[in-house]
């Protein structure tokens, strides 16, 4: 008698189990002729049975996963913007106007170190633009160096050439 109360327990567990795992889901057409689903009954509605089927994920092993934490190392560029590689400037007093571009973003703690015929011109400075007085009239080549705060060579531009013409007066 024990086994037949056990086994009818069972069953019953297993039919309450397969009818748990059926959802009811009601279909009809709105006043566009669009087909509706719910889980609410309406008026005219068809009713449809889904069995719903449980999705089991095995367990991943995480001790392959590397989640040790790593400095972000930003890869600055530094690009002069005007003026243009192989460029005539036209101006009697010599000066030169240098526009240079750092990217991603100008942070703080860098600055930037104009090289001028291949020698520093200047202090490293904060902002990219370079004015240049009373320069002599030729060729000449110019470059940037974007600087971190201890004074380390980051990034540096392409070399461009540019040539100065001065008026001269016999």
């Amino acid at each position: 008698m024990k086994w037949m109360t056990l086994a009818l327990t069972v069953l019953l567990l297993l039919a309450s189990a397969s009818l748990m795992a059926k959802s009811k889901v009601y279909a009809w057409k709105d006043e566009n002729g669009n087909v509706v689903f719910s889980d609410t009954p309406k008026p005219g509605a068809e009713m449809i049975e889904v069995e719903e089927q449980q999705t089991i994920i095995s367990s991943v092993d995480t001790s392959i996963l590397d989640i040790t934490p790593r400095a972000k190392v930003e890869e600055f560029k530094v690009s002069i913007s005007q003026p243009e590689d192989h460029a005539t400037i036209r101006d009697n007093s010599g000066s030169i106007y240098i526009s240079g571009q750092v990217s991603p973003v100008f942070k703080r703690g860098l600055s930037v170190q104009l090289i001028f015929n291949g020698e520093k011109h200047g202090e490293p400075q904060t902002r990219s633009v370079f004015i240049l007085r009373n320069v002599d009239r030729g060729e000449h080549k110019i470059k940037l160096e974007l600087l971190d705060n201890q004074g380390k060579i980051i990034a540096s531009s392409k070399e461009r050439t540019i040539y100065l013409h001065r008026a001269r007066v016999n």
